[in-house]
């Protein structure tokens, strides 16, 4: 029994090439779009007891990127990811819960700007498809929203008009292919 189990459970590499970390909060009445181009980490899927498995992921908070240069540097600085002082954000898994139709709640701590908080992730596991040099790639996909004030991110700059520059909601998109 516990060699099915070593078979079944699949360590699995990120591959970043192939998958995304996007984000999009509230700037005055629109949003503003972004992504960080670097992090890496591992899925250990197991697809017949999916309650094994687990997800380690590490992001640079220096590779934000909102295609605005001096935006990004304000934002890499002390007024929000202070990434001198806190230069990665982590997700760590404690469990997996399966729902319906290959759809999980990753229940897991997340860090960024050093604090960690409990967070559930609705993930949806899209099959494997084989690419074209033999590769098998898992597909993943999962969106979450988080309010930037609870892990420290407060800066903001009130409006003449009432309201606030930055909304508080940041609603982030995983894409993710892993071999």
């Amino acid at each position: 029994m516990t060699t099915q189990t070593a078979i079944a459970v699949r360590p699995l590499a990120i591959d970043r090439s192939h998958s995304e970390v996007a984000f999009q909060v509230r700037h005055l009445l629109s949003r503003v779009r972004g992504r960080f181009t670097e992090f890496n980490g591992t899925i250990q899927f197991d697809e017949s007891n999916p309650q094994n498995s687990n997800v380690d992921v590490t992001i640079d908070a220096a590779s934000i990127d909102t295609s605005e240069q001096d935006r990004d540097n304000h934002l890499r600085g002390a007024d929000f990811f202070d990434v001198e002082k806190y230069p990665t954000l982590r997700f760590v898994s404690t469990s997996v819960t399966p729902r319906k139709d290959n759809t999980y709640d990753v229940s897991g701590h997340l860090t960024i700007h050093g604090v960690t908080r409990e967070v559930v992730l609705p993930a949806s596991f899209l099959g494997t498809a084989q690419d074209p040099w033999g590769n098998t790639k898992y597909v993943f996909e999962a969106e979450l929203t988080l309010n930037r004030k609870d892990y420290g991110l407060t800066w903001n700059a009130a409006l003449e008009t009432g309201g606030f520059l930055v909304g508080d909601e940041v609603k982030v998109s995983l894409s993710i292919q892993a071999k």
